[in-house]
């Protein structure tokens, strides 16, 4: 087998034998992979690169070489594409021409650290993550944080900036995504190596963490924590509430209850994941110098924008 059922229900959601297909490498380190709803295109980023590419079926095309060490992607209602930016220390909206529009830059009047994943609820709130990673050499600019925590923030519909977590929760939050009714929000720490789940209130803050996996790690054979391995890092949630993390040797998938019932064996480290394809039932692999897929028998709960493309 390929992959590994730890429990038998992860046979319902993939092949055992599904083939994980490499779409295109040599890269230096990709993230962010995000599906057009109307135009059947994958967009992700090559941090180091500073260059946005497309996959659209017949191969990969570059579309932009100044992201600003763009990284974590999605769209929005109107699908405006919104990037989080190392280098800017920034979350930007750009619009279907090109237009690029800054909505959040600052903190209590400092340089946020270096937003790094998002996700928008159905109200049109963005929630976002707020490392160091854009601070460190090759993927961003090495530069002293102006904030002495990282944060998870969200970004009202009028535009306001709020914190949600406590300021010493999190120790490097990264990947982030609603439960599929959007009740619960999933945050995991790459250096925790765990995943949060919080309670989303009807104002959109978060309440009542809790830890909903940990040890999400592998150790090398001196019995040594080894993020060589894999991290958590990309994290997503399917149609039936199950959560697919990025891990060692691959991407975890843990049910609804936090019980891990499956690893897709993937032959680079991965940094995140997303469905798309005509049917939602591809999930890409954007896995350090390469992008990959493999099919799989569910897909992802609904997202605002994709509702897009059948309306």
């Amino acid at each position: 087998m390929l992959h590994k059922a730890i429990d038998p229900c992860f046979e319902l959601l993939l092949d055992l034998d599904s083939p994980v297909r490499q779409l295109g490498t040599n890269y230096q380190f990709v993230e962010g992979p995000i599906w057009h709803p109307v135009e059947n295109h994958l967009l992700f980023s090559d941090i180091p690169g500073d260059t946005r590419r497309r996959w659209d079926g017949s191969g990969v095309e570059d579309v932009s070489h100044a992201t600003h060490m763009g990284n974590g992607m999605t769209y929005d209602g109107d699908l405006n594409l919104l990037v989080c930016e190392h280098t800017t220390s920034s979350v930007v909206s750009i619009d279907r021409d090109g237009r690029r529009s800054p909505l959040a830059t600052h903190f209590e009047g400092r340089e946020l650290n270096s937003p790094n994943d998002i996700v928008v609820r159905s109200d049109g709130s963005i929630y976002f993550t707020d490392p160091l990673y854009g601070r460190m050499p090759g993927y961003g600019v090495e530069r002293p944080a102006e904030l002495g925590f990282q944060g998870v923030y969200r970004i009202s519909p009028s535009g306001d900036l709020q914190l949600v977590v406590e300021r010493a929760m999190f120790t490097a939050p990264n990947g982030l995504c609603f439960s599929a009714d959007e009740s619960q929000l999933y945050i995991d720490d790459t250096d925790q190596a765990n995943i949060r789940v919080f309670d989303v209130e009807r104002d959109g803050a978060l309440a009542n963490a809790r830890i909903f996996a940990t040890d999400i790690f592998e150790k090398n054979e001196q019995g040594v924590r080894d993020d060589d391995l894999g991290v958590p890092d990309g994290i997503k949630c399917d149609q039936g509430g199950n959560l697919w993390v990025t891990a060692p040797g691959g991407v975890w998938v843990f049910d609804r209850d936090g019980k891990h019932i499956g690893k897709v064996r993937v032959p680079e480290k991965v940094a995140n994941l997303h469905w798309g394809g005509p049917d939602w039932r591809t999930l890409f692999l954007t896995a350090t110098t390469s992008l990959y897929a493999i099919d799989t028998k569910t897909g992802p709960h609904e997202e605002p924008f994709m509702r897009c493309g059948t309306e």
